[in-house]
């Protein structure tokens, strides 16, 4: 009956005009439109088609097959196919061509499909921005989208609490793999994970890993999946990652040694085979291996094979596959390459062949596997026959060792796949519990070849199944959607292709015949086939091809396929030889052996959910048992029967990949593909059942809204919406079967809607005709009016014109004179300006050429004195060098010869103590006695010529002076006498000196006055010059900062712009530090609160995470297990503790260990050090000076006399050597000369003065000498007996200088400084005078012990360090010895028992390190308690006795008090401090916390609290009550989470704390603006600058919080009233909602908002806010933030649904834009910059309104929407929707003009909605007039207004401490 409706609704349907779909042989299906009605009985139609061409159509009368007809263009291009008209074939095809080609969008709903077709081109649609913006958001209100599929999922997973399942298929190349990959990494974002081992990035990590084993490039796709997975994503109760589970189906083996190209891994391996760890696998490039060259090519265009190698590493590693076992993985795939180049050699025989035993292949593939040699080249040409009696070995023809060669080859790489997928799965496992669970299915979509083979059957055999539940889940949303509507409905008929699925897994089906030929023993392929001909010839689904016997077609629900049943048993039974299997099994390699061992055989145990009992898909085999080995089939039977239970226990979801070419040509669209694809994966099937049903759907508001004009004006005086409806429809649609009256939607059958749209149409049509007559007659009129009009305007024009053309002649006459005269005025001045400022510049260029030829003098010289420097400088670093080298020859040249003097010594001692010897010495002695004898009297003798010639001298000197001074008094005499007359000459002539003196003064001043006129005639002109140059300087200035004015003031602003931007930049950086370190706080406080709960609940506890966990899932650097061993006595010190105090992550807790350890080294260091600086101290003089400055001056004066001493003794030799000259003068002119001489007495006289002078100044130095002797003498001596026996020159006191860098050179020059005065003279008597011999031979004893004590300090440490050496020596040997012993254990084992010996060995000597650092640790600990005891009993004490003094004060004033008779009381300022006791700080801080209704009044409290602790100097006061204080606020936040209120008062009270400490605490920039009055109440003794920081920090992440909260309560109201609501009335009337709307994730219920309540909602914000005091500028920072947050999600909105975007939108848009504008004035927020972040949304609605045609509107978009990318405007113009007939799309051309003008693609850059503007406090100072708040008063003020907390408030009270 449907049927027939249909029918004929299409036949009265196909009139004049209407547009139909035909059948074409290329392009599938075409557009055409009928030229006249079509009649009943008709046998074609007059068709025109899209080119103009007329085609005459052929109607099928008796069948009634009438052309398809097309949707209305306003149902075009929507993005789901269920919202179409029309649902058919065409229809579908039309709209995904539309949607590709012209909008570029990949993505279409189709129910609960969604349609993805590869672009073939990398779009950047799948970042984290897009990730957010799709997160939390309804799958119908955004445009279809991969991660909208996903985010569906994750919702009904949260909300319904049941397993999900998204099923992803397509052929190859279509792009499942890419869209199974994007889902994933949508759920490890948006959940993230929920311990520390990044399981997520794990999950995405396992992609390349498979890519790489698993994928190969095809005919059809250059990165096909050649295999089937389903990964399992678990999530614990708070629906974070926990861990994964993988599952693959049906590798296809066959491509290892197939004619195609092969896996990715083998091509990857030979790229990096240059790498020098891959030396082993002797690899070279692809093309010279069998298995890799069959394929051609070798190189994929674009793919870089090495990078991809290195990614599958870096991804191997991450998932936690060792290295070495990654080395053996390489390997196997290597001997596989190595396996395929075995050159096989034929007999003549022709029946059997061999492998050359020097075939290097062979060789490398043996020892790659670690396989005997012979063995293996004996069995690839062999195989064994075993018989109930005896067995066989029989050879094997060419062809059959090829096929097992190859089969072997397949099977080890099968193998090494199952192997490493079972390890991925164990890096994906966790020990926690799962709640429940999100599946991908990757899987192989329908495919049909000209060859189809085994692999093909099982891939359609799969694909089946999965359409069978893809039909059954579709048709059961069907019905319950119509039960939900309370709808009448019945049973919907659609395909249901079980027979088929029978046909192949039924009892005695193709499968199980397949089996039952391969058990046969001579089974053939075309026996099989014979046996499905005779049972399977009557099903509807099979048939026997006509020209074959060796295939059979089976007719799949996509289409017929035929298969060829060569191979089928080969394949299916997967022969490898036993013979073979068995050597590998014997390999020396444990993962090889491993990989073919019986246990691998089954299939691994797979992760159960929580809801479902998952079994096994294969029971454990057997040993070796060759009859019972399952077949390929029957794995792959049992495997999907597990995966569609798996599928059937979860809520599935469907991705169909759609092919658009077999090219790959980027947006290229071919329809026969594309049609072939969706009749295989269902989309048609899915709108075959809807159509089926009532596919149109719309909501009762919708329709009224959409055609209210076709209501009656009495009808809509009916306030009732649903009855006007249903009157409208039951009056324009007769058949009451078109349509269904739902509880909240009308349902109409395929068609209904589209005549809607035609009377619709018609109606505006009508109008329009009206319209038209009207606007012709009025414009007639208004021409007629024009005319007349126009007529007198030109008279009047004419007059007016020729009066001003002669008024403009004259003026142009005397213009052109004054131009005259004004080029010859301005030629003058310009010449003379010109003629100044080249003078000018000639000078300039002057002065600058000389400062340049000085500047460069100037580099010259100074590179000229550099070279020097760096001449002497690498001199002295040569000579540096070289006595360093020199030094080191010398010490090991001392180390020799001391070696060899030890040899010696021992010699010596051996011969020292025999006879002879003692002997020889007795012998030496007598004479050694007998010279010293002899030595002493020749030195007696000697004594007394010098006594006796020191006597004769004596006597000498004292006749001599008696002469010399006989000589002065006759010659003074003589002097006397003559004297007078040659004063009179020298008077005369010192007068004739005096008179010409005179003269030449008198000259000299008429000279100088004259010259001082004419200098000061010179300096007043040039005072002149000078006034006048700088008055030209100043002129000249003025007109230089008039023309740079303007440039600074612009630098300066763009300077200052930029420095704004870098420090928000830098805030924005370092508040995100801040908010990523609440986060991970908030997740410290949650894992305390779990380990809390666990610790309460009764049983067994276990670990969040265990140890395996740490060093395997991590892709941090594992910890080794002696680190864990260490923290074994740490733990159960933490359980003894308690949870709740020691909660904290294993990782961290491990690492602070590790932190510990290298600390106490350093102490031990540090330690070390410290007592080798108390011994060498203890070395030096017991008895110090009791003050360091006395010891430094003495040694200061000591070192000053003996340099004093040194400079003396030098001047005593000139003067001693002076006097002797002189004596001998003397003594030579007595001699010649006689007294009586006129010349003598002059130069007698002369001498003797200066004989006297010269003995008098010996006297003086002989006595300081002495004196300075006297003391070095007596302070040495008193040194040396201060140090003992043992004198060392090392000490500090051995030497007067020794406190000196050079004592020793000092104090060897000190005392050779009599011997270098007196070294040249051989005068013994004179050198002895005064002692001085004896002087220089004890400093010469002194030097020797000196020099003695050296050389013994010197022998000792040389001792000490050979002995050192020697015992580490002998460690060092014993070490080696065991070392050595352990080598050679650990080489006569296997590779993995050496690395496990070497880790236990690395164990054993770490543990003991271990041991010893924790006795280490326990002393340390010991002591550090005892001083801690005994600190605390001297800090009691210390209280005690300032308590005691407290309180002596207290009563002496007390008792002053009480002698006072009268009191007057004063008014006294108070100082805002407030007491508390130290057992009260709890409460005060509760009290605090709890205090809600006072604005910042906790603030002032905890500040004056402050006040007091700094004003009694207690820190730990200060430290406890502001570590208290934070640790509240935080407890308190974390309790009120969500409550703005709560937040918003912390946020003030934090904030003004902070700023209190900045401005009273030491910030410069707080403190500039105090009164004097405020300085006082500074701190005196604390800087609080870490505090400070810390309340900033803390200051940031509650305001963080408050941000977060708005935004939860905004953000559920900003779609609905930006965008939906009707803010304008009437505007919406045609907002075109007609499409079917998808099913929402949230319950249901009534989420419309208005703008209004936006509004509202952040009314409410700003009261809470201004009520709790919090700072205007934060104010401002919260709001631009919120208004950015609205911007972003209304445009991420826009920019992702098509709905949305119409010229409504737009009016609607800027309506609600301007009202927010008017709110932000209202509350004087518009300076905030609020405004400015809602500008692109701005100019988007501009955009909605603006003219789209031209490509002059196409320039006024760009030049208009300077805030939007170019991305956003092209999404915005191809999402926009015309809203009824009169409008017209944004044409493709339109569009493209705007693509070239940017040069962009059709991208989406959408904004993050995470996006937070850096927080910044400003200057905010108290008035001086706000400290009375601290008052008694004001407090209680405070306690009225807070009467919850007044017990507490009146605590405090009496504790407020005033002057």
């Amino acid at each position: 009956m449907d049927a027939l409706a249909e029918n004929c609704f299409q036949k009265s349907s196909l009139i004049q005009y209407t547009r139909v779909w035909i059948p074409d042989p290329d392009e599938v299906w075409r557009s055409a439109e009928l030229t006249k009605d079509y009649k009943e009985g008709d046998k074609s139609l007059q068709l025109r088609l899209e080119d103009e061409t007329v085609q005459e159509y052929p109607v099928d009368v008796q069948n009634n097959q009438l052309p398809f007809l097309r949707n209305p263009d306003i149902l075009v291009g929507e993005n789901d196919l269920t919202a179409l008209s029309y649902l058919h074939e065409p229809a579908v095809l039309h709209n995904l061509k539309v949607r590709f080609l012209e909008s570029n969008h990949i993505y279409t709903y189709c129910g609960i499909v969604l349609v993805a077709i590869n672009p073939y081109d990398q779009l950047p649609i799948y970042g984290q921005d897009v990730i957010y913006a799709y997160s939390g958001q309804n799958m119908g209100d955004m445009d279809p989208h991969i991660f909208a599929v996903a985010e569906e999922a994750y919702k009904q997973m949260a909300r319904d609490e049941k397993n999900q399942s998204i099923i992803v298929s397509g052929e190859s190349g279509a792009g499942k793999t890419v869209s199974a990959k994007y889902a994933m990494r949508y759920f490890t974002t948006v959940s993230g994970s929920a311990s520390d081992t990044n399981i997520e990035e794990k999950v995405l990590a396992s992609s390349p890993i498979m890519e790489a084993i698993g994928n190969a490039k095809t005919t059809r796709n250059d990165n096909s999946s050649r295999f089937g997975k389903y990964i399992q994503i678990g999530f614990d109760k708070r629906y974070r990652i926990i861990g994964a589970n993988m599952r693959t189906y049906l590798l296809e083996k066959s491509r290892v040694a197939d004619d195609e190209r092969n896996y990715h891994i083998f091509y990857q391996l030979c790229a990096a085979a240059s790498l020098p760890e891959f030396k082993e696998l002797a690899l070279t490039c692809a093309e010279d291996f069998f298995y890799t060259s069959q394929g051609g090519n070798t190189v994929i265009e674009g793919v870089d094979d090495a990078e991809d190698f290195e990614k599958t590493r870096q991804a191997f590693t991450l998932v936690g596959v060792r290295e070495s076992h990654q080395i053996s993985i390489f390997k196997i795939i290597a001997s596989i390459l190595h396996l395929g180049n075995v050159e096989i050699e034929a007999e003549r025989d022709g029946e059997s062949c061999r492998v050359s035993p020097e075939d290097e292949h062979l060789s490398d593939f043996c020892r790659l596997l670690g396989v005997e040699h012979s063995q293996m080249e004996h069995w690839l040409c062999h195989r064994k026959l075993v018989t109930t009696s005896e067995t066989y070995v029989k050879t094997m023809s060419l062809q059959q060792v090829v096929n097992a060669r190859d089969a072997l080859a397949k099977h080890i790489y099968a193998q090494l796949f199952h192997w490493i997928v079972e390890h991925v799965n164990k890096a994906l496992h966790t020990s926690l519990k799962q709640h429940s669970f999100i599946g991908v299915l990757d899987i192989y979509g329908f495919e049909t070849f000209e060859v189809n083979s085994f692999e093909q059957f099982c891939i359609n055999y799969a694909n089946e199944k999965l359409q069978q539940q893809f039909n059954s889940h579709v048709f059961k949303l069907e019905q319950e959607e119509y039960m939900k509507e309370q709808i009448p409905w019945t049973l919907i008929d659609f395909y249901d292709n079980q027979p088929c699925i029978d046909l192949i897994e039924a009892k005695l089906g193709i499968l199980d015949l397949l089996d039952e030929e391969c058990k046969v023993p001579r089974g053939t392929d075309q026996n099989w086939t014979q046996k499905l001909y005779d049972r399977h010839s009557g099903s509807q689904h099979f048939q026997k091809p006509r020209m074959s016997n060796k295939a059979f077609i089976v007719i799949h629900f996509a289409d017929k396929v035929e298969y060829l049943s060569d191979g089928f048993l080969e394949k299916n039974r997967d022969t490898v030889y036993e013979e073979q299997i068995n050597i590998l099994k014997a390999s020396k390699f444990p993962l090889v052996a491993d990989l073919f061992h019986d246990g691998k055989d089954s299939a691994p145990a797979t992760t159960a959910s929580s809801k479902i009992n998952i079994r096994p898909s294969r029971r454990p085999m057997k040993a070796s048992n060759k009859e019972h080995k399952k077949t390929v089939g029957y794995q792959f039977r049992s495997s999907l029967h597990l995966l569609m239970e798996t599928l059937n226990a979860t809520t599935p979801h469907y991705v169909r990949c759609i092919k658009p070419n077999d090219e790959k040509l980027p947006f290229h669209f071919n329809s026969k593909r594309a049609v072939q694809q969706l009749r295989a994966c269902g989309v048609l099937e899915t709108i075959r059942i809807s159509a089926a049903g009532y596919p149109s759907r719309w909501s009762y508001h919708d329709f009224f809204n959409r055609y209210r004009v076709l209501v009656k004006k009495k009808d809509l005086a009916n306030a009732d919406k649903k009855a006007i409806c249903r009157s409208v429809l039951e009056s324009l649609i007769k058949d009451p079967d078109k349509f269904q009256f739902g509880r909240t939607k009308i349902f109409f059958r395929a068609g209904q809607v589209a005549y809607l749209e035609k009377l619709r149409a018609d109606k505006f049509r009508f109008r329009a005709a009206t319209i038209m007559i009207q606007k012709t007659v009025r414009g007639w009129l208004q021409k007629q009016k024009y005319r007349r009009l126009k007529g007198a305007t030109l008279t009047l024009q004419r007059h007016c014109r020729g009066h001003l053309a002669r008024r403009l002649a004259k003026h142009l006459r005397r213009t052109r004179a004054a131009v005259v005269l004004q080029k010859q005025y301005r030629m003058q001045r310009a010449r003379r300006a010109y003629q100044r400022v080249r003078r000018a510049a000639v000078v300039i260029q002057a002065f600058a050429r000389g400062m340049f030829v000085r500047r460069i003098y100037h580099q010259v010289l100074r590179e000229h004195k550099a070279t020097v420097i760096q001449k002497h400088v690498r001199g002295w670093m040569a000579r540096r060098r070289f006595q360093r080298l020199r030094g080191a020859a010398i010490v090991i040249q001392c180390g020799f010869r001391r070696l060899k003097a030890k040899q010696a010594l021992k010699a010596l001692r051996i011969e020292a103590r025999s006879a002879e010897h003692l002997k020889r010495l007795n012998v030496g002695m007598e004479n050694k006695i007998v010279q010293l004898q002899r030595k002493i009297d020749d030195q007696n003798k000697e004594v007394k010529t010098l006594s006796e010639q020191l006597s004769a001298i004596t006597s000498a000197h004292a006749m001599e002076v008696e002469k010399l001074k006989k000589e002065v008094a006759c010659y003074q005499q003589s002097q006397d006498e003559d004297r007078g007359p040659q004063l009179q000459e020298e008077v005369e002539s010192l007068r004739t000196e005096l008179q010409r003196a005179h003269s030449e003064r008198k000259v000299l001043e008429d000279t100088h006055t004259r010259e001082k006129d004419e200098l000061k005639k010179r300096v007043a002109d040039l005072e002149q010059e000078n006034a006048l140059l700088k008055d030209e300087k100043e002129q000249l200035n003025n007109q230089i900062l008039c023309q740079s004015k303007d440039e600074f003031a612009q630098n300066s602003v763009k300077e200052n712009l930029m420095m704004k931007k870098e420090l928000e930049e830098e805030r924005s950086r370092y508040q995100n530090l801040v908010k990523e370190y609440s986060r991970l706080e908030q997740r410290y406080d949650n894992l305390r609160d779990e380990m809390t709960i666990l610790k309460q609940t009764p049983g067994h506890r276990r670990n969040p995470s265990n140890q395996s966990s740490l060093e395997s899932d991590s892709n941090y650097p594992s910890i080794s297990t002696s680190e864990v061993g260490d923290t074994e006595d740490t733990l159960q010190q933490v359980e003894e503790i308690g949870l709740e105090k020691a909660a904290m992550d294993m990782t961290v807790f491990l690492k602070l260990q590790k932190r510990v350890r290298e600390l106490e080294q350093e102490r031990k260091k540090l330690q070390v050090q410290l007592e080798k600086k108390e011994q060498q101290d203890g070395k030096g003089v017991p008895a110090e000076q009791p003050s360091n400055d006395s010891d430094l001056d003495q040694d200061a004066d000591l070192a000053y006399n003996s340099l004093k001493r040194q400079e003396l003794e030098s001047e005593n030799k000139k003067l001693k050597n002076e006097l002797n000259e002189l004596r001998k003068a003397v003594a030579d002119q007595a001699s010649e000369h006689s007294p009586a001489a006129a010349g003598t007495p002059d130069s007698y006289s002369l001498l003797l003065n200066q004989l006297r002078l010269a003995n008098e100044e010996l006297e003086v130095r002989k006595e300081e000498v002495l004196i300075l002797r006297t003391q070095i003498v007596s302070a040495d001596q008193r040194r040396l007996a201060g140090k003992g026996s043992e004198p060392n020159i090392n000490a500090r006191t051995s030497w007067p200088n020794s406190e000196k860098h050079v004592d020793q050179e000092d104090a060897i020059e000190a005392y050779h400084g009599v011997c270098q005065t007196n070294s040249k003279t051989e005068d013994w008597g004179y050198l002895n005078e005064d002692g001085e011999l004896g002087l220089a031979y004890q400093g010469l004893k002194q030097v020797a012990r000196l020099l003695e004590a050296q050389l013994q300090a010197q022998s000792r440490e040389h001792e000490e360090e050979v002995d050192n050496l020697k015992a580490q020596l002998e460690a060092l040997k014993e070490e080696m010895d065991r070392q050595q012993q352990t080598f050679c254990q650990t080489l006569l084992l296997s590779p993995e028992a050496q690395v496990e010996f070497g880790i236990q060995q690395e164990m054993s000597q770490l543990t003991n390190e271990n041991l010893d650092l924790k006795e280490l640790v326990e002393k340390l600990e010991k002591n550090e308690r005892k001083l801690k005891k005994q600190l605390k009993i001297y800090m009691k004490k210390v209280q005690d006795l300032e308590a005691a003094q407290a309180l002596a004060q207290s009563e002496r004033k007390r008792h002053e008090l009480n002698r006072q008779v009268t009191v007057q009381r004063k008014e006294k300022d108070f100082q805002g401090m407030l007491e508390y006791h130290k057992e009260d700080e709890a409460l005060l801080i509760r009290n605090l916390t709890l205090a809600g209704a006072v604005p910042c009044l906790p603030a002032y409290i905890l500040y004056m609290c402050i006040r007091h602790a700094d004003y009694v100097n207690d820190d730990l006061k200060v430290h406890a009550l502001l570590t208290s204080t934070i640790n509240g606020i935080k407890k308190v936040l974390k309790k009120h989470n969500e409550d703005f209120e709560m937040t918003s008062f912390w946020l003030s009270n934090t904030c003004r704390l902070l700023h209190c400490l900045k401005q009273y605490s030491g910030d410069e920039g707080f403190m500039t603006q105090n009164t004097a009055k405020q300085n006082e109440h500074c701190l005196k003794n604390f800087d609080l600058t870490e505090y400070r920081q810390v309340l900033s920090d803390l200051s940031i992440q509650i305001y963080q919080q408050l941000i977060k909260i708005a935004e939860g309560l905004l953000q559920p109201m900003i779609v609905s009233a930006m965008l939906e609501n009707e803010s304008i009335q009437g505007l919406s009337g045609v907002k075109p909602t007609g499409y079917r709307k998808r099913t929402s994730s949230m319950p249901e219920g009534d989420n419309s908002y208005c703008l209004e309540a936006i509004i509202r909602q952040m009314n409410s914000f700003h009261t809470v806010m201004c009520d709790q005091g919090l700072d205007p500028e934060i104010i401002l920072q919260v709001f631009r933030q919120l208004f950015y947050m609205i911007n972003a999600v209304t445009l991420n909105n826009l920019l992702l649904r098509k709905d949305v975007c119409s010229w409504s939108t737009g009016m609607q848009l800027r309506y609600n834009i301007s009202q927010l504008e008017e709110w932000l004035r209202g509350r004087n927020l518009h300076q905030s910059g609020a405004v400015e972040t809602m500008e692109p949304l701005i100019q988007a609605a501009q955009l909605l309104q603006l003219k789209k045609k031209s490509p002059e509107d196409a320039e006024a978009i760009c030049s208009l929407c300077t805030a939007l990318s170019t991305q956003q405007i092209v999404k915005i113009l191809n999402l926009y929707t015309p809203l009824n007939e009169f409008e017209e799309r944004v044409t493709v051309a339109f569009i493209r003009t705007i693509q070239v003008s940017f040069k962009i693609l059709f991208f989406v850059c959408v904004f993050p909605n995470s996006f937070l503007f850096p927080f910044f406090f400003t200057i905010n100072c108290f008035p001086p007039a706000s400290w009375p708040s601290c008052t008694k008063t004001e407090l209680l003020y405070a306690i009225a207004a807070n009467q919850d907390a007044s017990s507490f408030w009146l605590l405090c009270l009496p504790y407020i401490v005033h002057a």
